[in-house]
């Protein structure tokens, strides 16, 4: 219990920076949250991809997290039609 509820307060973080960094606008809450944990599913396997070693405590899996998050909200706004420069 305590593990997800974990994963879903490091998605929001991860999903709310990457927001700000994408200047998405008009996103909820709900959406950072599930966007920053895909984004950390995403960086994750990306990094493991290109060879990266692997967890080095909380801020490496958090810029992992959030550079994930930035491939995934970019490729929504892409697919949901939205304009990234406003």
């Amino acid at each position: 219990m305590f593990y997800i509820l974990g994963w879903a307060i490091f998605g929001s973080i991860a999903g709310f920076i990457a927001s700000k960094v994408v200047h998405a606008r008009g996103q909820g809450c709900f959406v950072n949250i599930a966007l920053g944990i895909v984004g950390a599913v995403v960086g994750g396997a990306m990094f493991r991809f290109l060879g990266a070693p692997g967890p080095h405590g909380f801020l490496w899996s958090l810029f992992v997290a959030v550079i994930g998050a930035i491939v995934v909200l970019l490729l929504f706004q892409a697919a949901s039609g939205k304009n990234r420069l406003r």
